[in-house]
């Protein structure tokens, strides 16, 4: 920022438009929006621009927060007639032109493996309030307990997990399986990258479906395999892994396997199942697989700022399928552009970008934010800079420290299907600790 002379007093407005040119926005309205018979009041950028704005807000309606934003007065229904009138293709179209990664290999090593970039997907569901639109259009979800108490809108991120930096999303918003929103997902690996994935996507469809979507390669996986699927072992490795043959209808696919068992300190052993691309068991050691495996649940940390940090409400405020759709797309907007943010201040810090809380990045960059909009036009842009260094100052003063080597129970307080009931919390505590199981031919 200190080497931007035309940067004003709305520093929000400059870093959305560094992850999505106002160009960009217009285009894509062009393209898919409705038509227009005047100049609207609110523009497509605008409109774009401030309901990010408003999602990163802890408090005030969609109406006062864009007042704020574009000094322009408008009434929550009017808001809301523009919204429900845009197309999905439209916040589809945003979220592909927006997103990308972010990680340097000089930069952020803990980012890589082997010069392959650490991608991670996941699903996860939002709730909406039982409107009349919703109650129309959309039945609650099915729970291991009955059915949910709201309806969900379906969400699978494509994220880096160097940097906690979501590259590409799908949300269901007409209902999508997790599945299918996952194939999506598939066509926006970036190169030169190692996609960590659990159990749900360790199926051969999904593998033969990287092989169909590159055929030229460049995409490596790293997915974890269900016991009760079948492989056909090939070749067996020296440090204990295996070629195996997978089968999805009539196509089959070439995978390494690993299996081994994973513990923390004296806690019980677990067995891992995984099958991956990276087929030189030199150059990548089944043991070394093991232990980067486990760098997949920094994707629910992700899941866990997007959806409790960034939000004050258990539910979405949109009242409609569509709109909470655009909500979801909004907030995942939000916090690409709070990465920029926690770069920064971990380039400033000197730690790793993990290490700044991204609870404390939005409180002060929130504030911060705020602030320069009401004064725009008050103060210089060199006070400005002074204020954005000093910000990121402290924000890189109070970064966390490094992670504790420790593990919770495997077990619920309230279980349900087969999980253990907790009756005392407990932790293990130590490094973790791998094994190979040897393959036999």
């Amino acid at each position: 920022m200190r080497n931007k002379p035309t940067l004003s007093g709305s520093v929000f407005r400059h870093m959305f438009a560094r992850i999505l040119p106002a160009a960009v926005i217009r285009k894509l309205f062009r393209l898919y929006g409705p038509g227009l018979r005047r100049p609207p009041f609110i523009t497509a950028v605008e409109l774009i621009m401030g309901l990010v704005w408003h999602v990163l807000q802890g408090a005030g309606t969609f109406a006062e927060n864009m007042g704020v934003l574009t000094r322009k007065q408008i009434t929550d229904g009017a808001l809301s007639q523009r919204r429900t009138a845009l197309p999905w293709q439209i916040f589809e179209s945003i979220l592909e032109a927006a997103l990308s990664p972010k990680a340097r290999l000089k930069d952020h090593p803990e980012a890589f493996y082997h010069g392959l970039r650490l991608c991670g997907t996941d699903g996860s569901s939002f709730s909406i309030a039982n409107t009349p639109q919703v109650k129309k259009t959309k039945q609650k979800a099915v729970s291991r307990r009955g059915r949910a108490a709201f309806a969900k809108v379906g969400l699978v991120t494509l994220v880096e997990l160097g940097l906690h930096n979501p590259i590409a999303a799908a949300i269901g918003p007409a209902g999508e399986s997790e599945m299918a929103l996952a194939h999506y997902l598939l066509h926006q690996l970036p190169e030169k990258s190692l996609w960590i994935s659990d159990r749900y996507y360790g199926v051969p469809s999904l593998v033969l479906g990287i092989g169909k979507a590159y055929p030229e390669g460049g995409r490596e996986f790293l997915l974890r395999a269900r016991s009760n699927l079948k492989a056909r072992v090939v070749e067996v490795y020296k440090d204990g892994s295996a070629l195996v043959e997978i089968r999805h209808g009539k196509k089959t696919c070439l995978v390494r396997e690993v299996v081994g068992k994973v513990r923390r300190g004296r806690g019980k052993w677990s067995t891992v199942r995984l099958w991956t691309s990276l087929l030189d068991w030199q150059k990548y050691p089944a043991e070394e697989l093991l232990a980067l495996y486990s760098r997949r649940w920094d994707q629910e940390i992700f899941y866990k700022e997007l959806k409790v940090d960034m939000r004050s409400t258990l539910l979405l405020r949109s009242h409609t399928q569509m709109t909470a759709a655009q909500e979801i797309a909004a907030l995942i907007l939000a916090y690409a552009v709070l990465v920029d943010e926690r770069i920064k201040a971990a380039k400033v810090g000197e730690v790793a970008v993990l290490r700044i809380s991204f609870s404390k990045t939005l409180r002060w960059v929130r504030g911060l934010w705020n602030f320069l909009e009401v004064s725009e036009g008050i103060i210089t842009v060199e006070q400005v800079r002074k204020v954005v260094r000093r910000t990121l100052r402290l924000i890189a003063r109070w970064a966390l420290p490094k992670r504790r080597q420790r593990s919770c129970p495997r077990e619920l307080r309230q279980p349900v299907s087969s999980w253990p009931r907790l009756l005392r919390n407990t932790y293990h505590q130590g490094a973790p600790q791998y094994e190979v199981t040897p393959k036999t031919a």
